[in-house]
């Protein structure tokens, strides 16, 4: 998988989600449902969210891009539906063009310890996904330990 179709992938996926939770808001507060459809779209958007984030971390790092596009398109998680726009505008700037990183090359960022690891894991696919779905699940493990916002009601 490319790094433009994962990016894609959890983009597209981030997006879906949040149609999930806006939903799951409509059954909760407008059809009287309780809380169940806002306690599972939240999860399910919530674990994506943070899997976009990363995968934004990912492809920037790999891509190249600046630090400041990458905290841009992490922060296009935040508003509904805007990663859509700005997967068009990565796209029409050339931003998701490439392979992945498997090789040093003549970049002096290359040397950086943070090429180094990255290569390590985008040539090792397994590596990778396990890394990855660590990562994510870890995150969302403590963020489900340390409660939401305000305490529990």
């Amino acid at each position: 998988m490319s790094p433009r179709t994962f990016y894609r992938t959890i983009a597209t996926a981030e997006a879906v989600t949040w149609t999930l939770l806006i939903l799951g808001m409509i059954l909760k507060y407008g059809v009287k449902l309780g809380d169940w459809p806002v306690s599972i779209g939240g999860f399910v958007h919530g674990l994506v969210f943070i899997a976009y984030v990363v995968t934004a971390t990912l492809i920037g790092l790999n891509q190249r891009w600046p630090k400041g596009l990458i905290v841009v398109a992490a922060a296009t998680s935040v508003i509904p539906y805007l990663t859509i726009p700005f997967d068009r505008w990565l796209e029409k700037h050339g931003k998701l063009d490439g392979a992945w990183r498997t090789t040093a090359s003549d970049h002096p960022g290359d040397r950086a310890w943070t090429d180094v690891a990255l290569r390590a894991m985008v040539a090792r696919p397994v590596l990778l996904g396990v890394s990855f779905v660590v990562v994510v699940g870890g995150i969302m493990a403590t963020l489900l330990i340390v409660g939401p916002p305000g305490g529990r009601a």
